[in-house]
């Protein structure tokens, strides 16, 4: 099973629970279904955009440890940099 698959599945699975809770298929208390449920979408939201800002943060912050991809990058701007001065164009 790809990663792909597994993350449809799981997401699958959670939409099918959230709307049979959503909807009172599976019954619960009057305080969970008219407070709780409906603000579990927007929750989930703000979960994820802090999950993938912390990653991409951290990302940022350690990407001189990966001093591979930091010699690749820099040598693509210089190589940018030359293209477009070669058009003409001033760079810096």
């Amino acid at each position: 099973m790809t990663k792909a698959t597994q993350t449809l599945s799981a997401l699958i699975t959670i939409a099918v629970v959230y709307l049979t809770l959503y909807l009172g298929i599976i019954p619960t208390s009057q305080t969970i279904q008219n407070e709780i449920l409906p603000v579990v979408p927007f929750w989930s939201l703000v979960a994820f955009g802090a999950y993938a800002l912390g990653t991409l943060g951290w990302g940022v912050y350690s990407f001189k440890d990966k001093e591979a991809e930091y010699k690749v990058l820099l040598k693509e701007i210089d190589e940018a940099k030359a293209d477009l001065r070669s058009k003409g164009v001033t760079v810096d």
